[in-house]
C-alpha cells in the first residue's frame, strides 16, 4: 500500500528536471508512504513511489522495483493482490523464481508471463503502471472496482499519472473547475460518478480498465477488462446463503494476510459488525485481541456505540471509542477539505478520518471496513420500488406490508419512498425545487441524474450504476484518502470480486426477503451475532453529530461562502444562506473551502 507518481515527456529534456519533478510529485504524498522512497529514470520518463510497508518488510520489497534487475519490466504499484501467495505457487510451477516475499514481485512475473489479461487473475484492489520495454509501452491499471485511485492528465508537452489529484495539480497553473461536475455534485450529492474530476483536464482511470501509453508515438488507449455479470445462480436460498458465508470469510481471511498489525472500523452496524466478528474470530489471538474502533457521536439519536459495544463483547474484541468534539471537527476542517481534494456532502468524512487517526495512533496500519454491503446485498431503502416493481401484484401487495414492517419507514413514507423513485419526472422536478437557490445558468450544466434517472426502475440496473457510479466510488475515495493520510491501508471484504459476484448474482428475493433489507447476511451471521444487530432496522455508519457541528459552525461558513468567487458565479443573487437547510449549506461551504485551498476558478 503506497502512493505514486508517473511522468512521460512527449520532447526531449535534462534528465535534471524530469528527475527534479519526479521528486516533487512523490514528496506531495509522503503521507501515503512514509517508509521508504524511490525513483526509476527511463528515456524521457520517470517513475516514483513512496512505500507503506504491509508484506515483506525488508529493503528488498521497496520500489519501483524491477524484474530480476533487469530495466526490461518496471514497476511503480499501490495496492494488494491478495491472492499473490497463490499466483506465486502457479508461476513458480510454470518457471519463475522470486528474490522476495513481496505480492508486487508476483505481479511483475504474471504481466511478464500472462501479459495485460494477469489482472483478470488478481483479487485485491490495485493501481500500477508497468514499463514493458519490449513493446516500448507503459502499461497501468485500476482494479475492477476502484478501491485505489490512479488519476491522469494529458498536459501537451508531458503526460502525468499519480494517485492523488495534488500530484496533477502541481503541473497546472490555472485550476478551473469542471462545471458539469460542480453542478451534479450541488444538485444531486454525486461525485467520482464519472472519469471527470472537479478540476478541468485531470481525470480519473476509472475502474476495471487499463491504460496502455505508447511511448513511441504518445498516444494512449483505455479499455474495459472487466464488468459485472448478472446472470442469476440457481441456488437455493439455503445454498446461496451458505455460499456467500463461505466466500465472505475466505475474503476476510485473505485480507487478515500482514507482516503487520491488522484491526476494523466499527460503527455498529450490520456491515461493520459482519466484518469485525469474522476478523475477531479468524484472527491469530494468542498474543493480543483483535482491535476495533468506533468514532461517538455526541447526539443520542445517532449514537451506535451500545451496538458496537455489544458485537465487541460478544466476540472478544478490543473496542477502541473515540468521541469527536465540534472543536475537533472545526480544527479538522481545512485538513480533511484538503485530504479529500474535491467537495464532499457532509461531515460523516470527518467521522471516518478521526478513526483513521486514532488507528495510526494505536498501530494498526491496516484497518477493515465494511463499505460495499449495502450496494451488493441491496441494503439502502432505495432498492424496495425497483424489488417491488419485479413482483407480481399480489406478491407487491404483501412485500410493501412487510417492508413497511421491517424498515424504518412509515407506510406512508415508504408508499411516498416507491412514488418519488418510480415516477422519475417527479425526482428530477423536486431536484430542481430543492436547489433554486443556484444560479439557472449554471444548472444547465445538471445532466447525469437525468440521463439515468430510468435505472432506479431495475434492481440489477440500480444496482450496476450504484456499484461503477453513483454510490460505491465516491465512498471509495473518501475511504483512501482518508485511510492514507493517516498512513493507513484500508481493506475491504466485500468487494472481494467473488464475494461481491455471490451477491450480485444471488436471487433479489434472497437480499429482499419479508421487507428485510441483506436478507441472506443477516441469516448467514446468525450465531456469530447477537439478534439485536443481527435484526436491526435503523443504521447509521460512523454519522456525525451534523447539526451540533454544522450549527456551531454556521457563522463561519456563511462568510467563507460569501467571501467564494466561484460561488458567486454558482448561486442566484437572490439566495438567502440563513435559510437553507444544513445541508445545502455545507455542500457550498465545502465548494467555497475547496476552492480557495486549491486556487480554483472558472
Amino acid at each position: 500500500m503506497c502512493g505514486i507518481s508517473g511522468i512521460i515527456l512527449k520532447n526531449k529534456v535534462e534528465a535534471g528536471a524530469l528527475e527534479k519533478d519526479i521528486k516533487a510529485m512523490s514528496n506531495l504524498i509522503i503521507h501515503r508512504g512514509p517508509d521508504a522512497e524511490g525513483y526509476f529514470l527511463g528515456n524521457n520518463f520517470a517513475f516514483g513511489h513512496r512505500r507503506l510497508s504491509i508484506l515483506d518488510l525488508s529493503p528488498e520489497g521497496n520500489q519501483p522495483m524491477k524484474h530480476f534487475n533487469s530495466d526490461d519490466y518496471v514497476i511503480t504499484y499501490n495496492g494488494e493482490v491478495y491472492n499473490y501467495i497463490e499466483l506465486r505457487e502457479e508461476l513458480i510451477k510454470s518457471g519463475c523464481h522470486f528474490n522476495t516475499n513481496t505480492d508486487t514481485e508476483v505481479i511483475l512475473a504474471a504481466y511478464k508471463t500472462w501479459g495485460e489479461s494477469c489482472v483478470s487473475k488478481f483479487n485485491g484492489m490495485w493501481a500500477f503502471a508497468i514499463y514493458d520495454n519490449s513493446r516500448n509501452i507503459i502499461f497501468c491499471s485500476r482494479d475492477r472496482f476502484g478501491i485505489k485511485p490512479f488519476y491522469y492528465a494529458n498536459l501537451g508537452d508531458k503526460f502525468v499519472f499519480g494517485s492523488e489529484i495534488k500530484q496533477i495539480l502541481y503541473f497546472k497553473n490555472e485550476r478551473k473547475a469542471n462545471r458539469q461536475i460542480l453542478a451534479d455534485f450541488l444538485v444531486s450529492g454525486y461525485s467520482s460518478h464519472t472519469e471527470f474530476t472537479f478540476f478541468e483536464n485531470v481525470y480519473c482511470l476509472k475502474g476495471s480498465h487499463n491504460l496502455t501509453y505508447n511511448l513511441q508515438n504518445h498516444t494512449y488507449e483505455l479499455k474495459r477488462y472487466y464488468d459485472l455479470s448478472f446472470s442469476p445462480s440457481p441456488y437455493s436460498e439455503e445454498e446461496a446463503i451458505k455460499t456467500y458465508k463461505s466466500e465472505l470469510m475466505r475474503s476476510v481471511k485473505y485480507r487478515l494476510r500482514s507482516d503487520v498489525l491488522v484491526g476494523s472500523c466499527l460503527s455498529g452496524g450490520l456491515d461493520s459488525s459482519t466484518i469485525s466478528s469474522l476478523a475477531s474470530n479468524l484472527h491469530d489471538g494468542k498474543t493480543q485481541k483483535f482491535k476495533a474502533i468506533h468514532a461517538q457521536s455526541t447526539e443520542q439519536n445517532t449514537d451506535e456505540s451500545s451496538f458496537a459495544q455489544t458485537v465487541a463483547n460478544s466476540n472478544n474484541i478490543e473496542l477502541n471509542i473515540i468521541k469527536p468534539s465540534k472543536k475537533d471537527f472545526k480544527d479538522a476542517i481545512e485538513e480533511v477539505c484538503y485530504t479529500q481534494e474535491e467537495p464532499f456532502s457532509g461531515p460523516s468524512i470527518f467521522m471516518q478520518y478521526f478513526v483513521m487517526k486514532k488507528a495510526k495512533e494505536i498501530g494498526c496500519k491496516v484497518m477493515l471496513d465494511g463499505q460495499g454491503g449495502d450496494e451488493t446485498l441491496l441494503g439502502y431503502e432505495r432498492y424496495y420500488p425497483a424489488h417491488l416493481l419485479s413482483l407480481n401484484f399480489k406478491r407487491i401487495l404483501k412485500e410493501f406490508y412487510f417492508s413497511y414492517r421491517n424498515s424504518r419507514l412509515s407506510f406512508i413514507s415508504l408508499f411516498l419512498y416507491c412514488i418519488f423513485f418510480v415516477l422519475y419526472p417527479i425526482r428530477i422536478q423536486a431536484l430542481k425545487i430543492r436547489n433554486r437557490h443556484l444560479n439557472p445558468e449554471f444548472l444547465k450544466n445538471f445532466y447525469w441524474v437525468k440521463k439515468n434517472a430510468r435505472c432506479y426502475l431495475s434492481v440489477n440496473a440500480l444496482q450496476k450504476i450504484e456499484i461503477q457510479n453513483t454510490q460505491l466510488p465516491h465512498l471509495l475515495n473518501y475511504e483512501d484518502k482518508n485511510s492514507m493520510r493517516n498512513s493507513i491501508e484500508a481493506r475491504l471484504p466485500f468487494l472481494d470480486y467473488k464475494v461481491l459476484e455471490t451477491a450480485v448474482q444471488m436471487q433479489t428475493i434472497y437480499k429482499i426477503k419479508n421487507g428485510w433489507t441483506k436478507y441472506a447476511l443477516r441469516k448467514a451471521m446468525e450465531g456469530l451475532l447477537p439478534d439485536s444487530i443481527i435484526w436491526r432496522k435503523n443504521k447509521f455508519g460512523f454519522n456525525a453529530p451534523d447539526n451540533t457541528w454544522l450549527n456551531y459552525h454556521k457563522e463561519e461558513m456563511i462568510k467563507e461562502i460569501n467571501k467564494s468567487e466561484l460561488i458567486k458565479c454558482i448561486c442566484s443573487n437572490k439566495t438567502k444562506l440563513s435559510k437553507l437547510s444544513n445541508k445545502e449549506l455545507w455542500k457550498l461551504y465545502s465548494v467555497a473551502v475547496w476552492a480557495r485551498i486549491y486556487s480554483v476558478s472558472f
